[in-house]
């Protein structure tokens, strides 16, 4: 009898070591200097391909979409929360169109968490279907996390994000290219300005309270010669005001933020920055407490005295890099990760990459990734210097969790350990290729 316990037991220790080994590896902590994935994607940079007009002129238009669904969806993100009970504030896409008759770039921004790759491709196939000349599109959130979701495919989005919706997609679809059309109808020739107004009283560092932080709202104007007037801002402070178990929909702060800038201008853009390890400095986790901080972000702008500085250059610009990263390394353990294949069994697919754009004097980089306002600093000094107006957006369509500094990477931090897919050394590789594509785009003057 005893001998076939030993064995049952020898047989269990073995299945589970083997299953041991077949999910679970340590991590790989080559530096990323000499990998491949580093040399292809800086490749990628130096042989960038760039789009570039300047007929002397711009256009512009734009316009926004109700995209509230008819009957309510599951909230995102945080734990699944279920459908939301009822409507705080509608849901826009909202989009603005910049071109020259040449080349025409459109910004589209969602009051969603973030922009999967299915539905950016969806909307990309349709948009090439309704609007060939329009011919680069650049994907941005409010990351909103009292939003919905339901566009996610896959075990991780069904488990996470609302799963996936069809209807969801068709709404956000159908929306986008109604808005987008609308846009495109109202194009008149626009002069652009950039100005930028320190918030620091408003945003911290979640993650070391005393790290440095990206304090700045950043604000394009685009004006018309009829004087119609629309702003695209951006901030660094995570949408994360109300609460995970708020069960309103809701754009949170950034919402009404662009209603309180569309009583002084026409039209209002909110994208999230550099929010990564970044948060609001709370004033209530309720709808007045974000109200109020809503106030107060456009309040400054309003008592900033420094002029908008407007701009003559006409340059229009734009480029994709795709980005090669490391295998996923998703940790159960400072050294220990799960393979790849059961990550991206999961997970499912995200392509990684950076879109650049110079309009003007403005330079735009988006990236795959949440990145920590850590790193502006540097970036933004290395662009004054080359005589251009840095704004970092996220949430670009595809979606690599978060970068952050390397020296976090020990750290038993939710962003850093759960979130962050691609460690190590991301951090160091990430600034890395905006310094090179910060430098390349000033080649174009």
């Amino acid at each position: 009898m005893l001998p076939k316990v030993l064995k049952s037991i020898a047989a269990i220790t073995l299945l589970l070591l083997g299953l041991l080994f077949a999910t679970v590896t340590v991590v790989d902590w080559t530096p990323y200097e000499e990998t491949a994935y580093y040399k292809n994607t800086n490749q990628s940079i130096e042989n960038l391909a760039w789009n570039r007009s300047d007929t002397g002129f711009l256009l512009a238009g734009w316009a926004k979409e109700n995209i509230t669904p008819d009957v309510p969806k599951p909230l995102i993100p945080y734990k699944p929360r279920g459908n939301y009970e009822f409507v705080l504030d509608s849901s826009y896409v909202r989009t603005i169109i910049v071109g020259n008759g040449t080349n025409h770039i459109a910004f589209v921004n969602y009051e969603i968490l973030f922009v999967h790759p299915y539905l950016a491709g969806i909307v990309r196939d349709r948009v090439r279907q309704s609007n060939p000349a329009l011919n680069q599109l650049y994907f941005t959130t409010t990351h909103t996390h009292s939003g919905y979701g339901g566009f996610s495919p896959g075990l991780i989005g069904k488990l996470t994000m609302g799963g996936f919706d069809e209807q969801v997609i068709q709404l956000l679809a159908d929306r986008t290219i109604q808005s987008l059309q609308q846009a495109w109808n109202s194009m008149d020739t626009v002069r652009l300005g950039y100005k930028k107004t320190n918030a620091e009283d408003f945003v911290t560092n979640r993650l070391i309270a005393t790290d440095p932080v990206d304090p700045y709202i950043r604000l394009l104007q685009v004006e018309k010669v009829s004087g119609e007037t629309c702003q695209l801002t951006t901030y660094s402070a995570h949408s994360t005001l109300l609460p995970g178990k708020f069960m309103g929909l809701s754009g949170d702060y950034p919402h009404y933020f662009n209603l309180l800038r569309e009583s002084e201008v026409d039209f209002s853009l909110f994208a999230s920055g550099t929010v990564g390890s970044h948060r609001p400095k709370s004033l209530g986790s309720n709808p007045e407490g974000v109200k109020k901080y809503a106030f107060k972000l456009d309040s400054l702008i309003r008592a900033d005295t420094l002029p908008i500085a407007v701009q003559s250059n006409s340059l229009l610009a734009f480029a994709k890099v795709p980005v090669e990263l490391r295998d996923s390394h998703f940790r159960i353990a400072d050294n220990l990760r799960i393979r790849p294949w059961l990550f991206n069994l999961l997970y499912g697919d995200s392509p990684a990459h950076m879109d650049v754009i110079r309009l003007g004097d403005n330079l735009f980089i988006s990236s795959s990734g949440e990145i920590s306002g850590v790193f502006l600093e540097p970036w933004d000094s290395l662009a004054a210097t080359e005589g251009l107006n840095l704004i970092v957006t996220c949430f670009n369509g595809g979606y690599i969790g978060y970068i952050t500094p390397d020296e976090y990477y020990h750290e038993n931090l939710y962003e850093v350990r759960d979130m962050n897919f691609f460690g190590p050394y991301n951090g160091a590789y990430h600034s890395e290729l905006f310094t090179r594509l910060i430098k390349k785009s000033a080649e174009l003057d």
